[in-house]
């Protein structure tokens, strides 16, 4: 559903005279956000690649970062740690392949820091911005109710509408099922591999 057509839905169902387009497209917005903040799905899985060319101290997270799902160099998968204890090692200004990195703000610092290669980030990102009533995004395109029925959960707070408990109960439970989907998909189905628990 393109963002036209998810503004005709929500104004149909909230049934208010005095919504306009603005408001309701903040009230889709504000929806939007919200998901984001909490549903982790495969289609929000992105991929930023770093290529070393020389010991830049910081590596800039992309503009629609959310959470990291892993961060690798070659084959070594780094591990976490915090910036503070990336710092001290960094004192002694080992070169080599990295083992370690940390996020300061908007940018991630990797230890050991490698004199060539490339460094990829998995992370989860925000979905593409819709502008025009003609877009469409990947949430929009298979949960278009689960953006509206968030909608219409900011919008009762804003008329103060006695409906707000349902609208955020039909919210939570579109929200719980498209999240459990997304958590079926990765333990189920016949590419799975059972794991030997022990070596």
């Amino acid at each position: 559903m393109n963002k036209g057509a998810l503004r005709v839905h929500f104004k149909d169902l909230l049934n208010r005279s005095d919504i306009t387009d603005t408001l309701a497209d903040t009230f889709v917005d504000q929806s939007i956000s919200r998901i984001q903040r909490t549903l982790r799905v495969p289609s929000m899985e992105k991929q930023m690649s770093y290529t070393i060319v020389d010991k830049a101290a910081f590596l800039f997270l992309p503009n629609d970062f959310l959470e990291i799902i892993d961060f690798y160099y070659d084959s070594t998968s780094l591990t976490r740690l915090p910036f503070r204890d990336i710092m001290q090692l960094r004192d002694g200004g080992e070169s080599g392949t990295p083992k370690f990195f940390a996020r300061e703000g908007g940018s991630l610092v990797i230890y050991p820091y490698p004199s060539s290669g490339s460094v990829k980030l998995n992370y989860y990102g925000e979905f593409a911005e819709m502008t025009a009533d003609t877009d469409e995004n990947n949430l929009a395109a298979s949960s278009s109710d689960m953006i509206i029925y968030g909608a219409l959960s900011f919008a009762s707070d804003y008329y103060l509408d006695e409906r707000g408990p349902l609208f955020e109960q039909r919210f939570m439970q579109l929200l719980t099922e498209v999240q459990e989907q997304a958590n079926d998909a990765e333990m189920s189905g016949t590419v799975q591999v059972m794991r030997p628990t022990a070596v």
